[in-house]
């Protein structure tokens, strides 16, 4: 049976790349509300003021770039805007291809967070259009360059996984535990994250239950 949230339900959609970076990031923006700023997050900033007027469409010969366009699913309880959907007519102007377009900082990443915020993006207008995309594209600042990504059903379902979570976490108002990891030092939230935490927390509970093992003992 397919979950339909209602729109009290809804999360960001552009959550669910930060849920596949850290889920204890995503927590910290989406349940905790706290941010900050680096010089990663700014230049994104930078990069999207170009694409993010929702008036603004342009046509470039048979293809009609719309930017901004508002995002909502029901079944995956997600909703945002697409950078760029372009729209290119059919021979004979039966119809359109729909094709969207992700504008991301820097260069692709050795993860699967921006290919899985890009398929979620997708669902979403399938499911507002009742269309099916095969494919889109992330637009990177440093490379310059458009990278397809094939929306195939591993990436789709690894979406609805990460939407179920996000929803689990979010309705008890769990923000994860903070876990150490390499990518931790490019991360805006360190400072607020203290992820060498972790590893203080771990020992104390060492401690702790250790003192009460002797104790039950003796």
């Amino acid at each position: 049976m397919t979950t339909s949230y209602s729109e009290d339900d809804l999360l960001s959609l552009s959550g669910i790349q930060h849920f596949a970076f850290c889920e204890r990031q995503w927590g910290l923006i989406h349940i905790e509300n706290q941010w900050a700023e680096n010089v990663r997050t700014t230049e994104g900033k930078l990069l999207h003021q170009k694409v993010d007027d929702p008036y603004f469409t342009e046509t470039r010969g048979n293809v009609k770039v719309i930017r901004s366009v508002p995002l909502i699913s029901k079944t995956l309880g997600l909703y945002g805007v697409a950078d760029v959907i372009e729209l290119q007519k059919e021979p004979g102007g039966s119809g359109c291809n729909y094709s969207m377009v992700e504008y991301k900082r820097g260069k692709p990443k050795p993860d699967d967070r921006d290919a899985v915020q890009l398929c979620a993006q997708a669902i979403c207008l399938e499911e507002m259009l009742s269309i099916a995309l095969d494919h889109g594209y992330l637009f990177y600042g440093e490379t310059k360059h458009r990278h397809c990504v094939d929306f195939d059903e591993t990436l789709r379902a690894r979406v609805r996984l990460l939407a179920e979570r996000m929803h689990e976490l979010f309705a008890k108002g769990e923000t994860p535990r903070p876990i150490k990891r390499a990518h931790c030092k490019n991360c805006s939230l360190y400072d607020i994250c203290v992820p060498k935490l972790a590893d203080c927390s771990k020992k104390t509970e060492q401690y702790l239950g250790s003192i009460l093992a002797e104790m039950e003992n003796g």
